[in-house]
């Protein structure tokens, strides 16, 4: 039976840019980014906020909805954004 449940996420960077990422701990995550301890990319556009996160049950489905994700336009990734809201 499998405990952990991993996150694919994305933030809102302080310059208006979006990243996305995946992690088991969101929160520890998300707070490594804003102390500058997190991706490269992130650290110059501080402060970063969560804007979309779900959950997935294997390392692999959530490291292959990241790459879905990546490969989305701006205007795909903020609907998505949009929907995941209105949950």
């Amino acid at each position: 039976m499998q405990d952990k449940v991993y996150y694919v996420y994305i933030l809102k960077c302080g310059d208006g840019t979006l990243y996305t990422g995946t992690t088991n701990e969101i929160g520890r995550r998300i707070s490594a980014h804003n102390d500058g301890k997190g991706a490269k990319y992130t650290k110059g556009r501080l402060p970063v906020s969560l804007v979309y996160s779900e959950a997935l049950e294997t390392k692999s489905a959530a490291l292959k909805r990241e790459i879905q994700i990546k490969k989305m336009n701006k205007v795909r990734k903020v609907k998505l954004i949009e929907k995941g809201l209105d949950k």
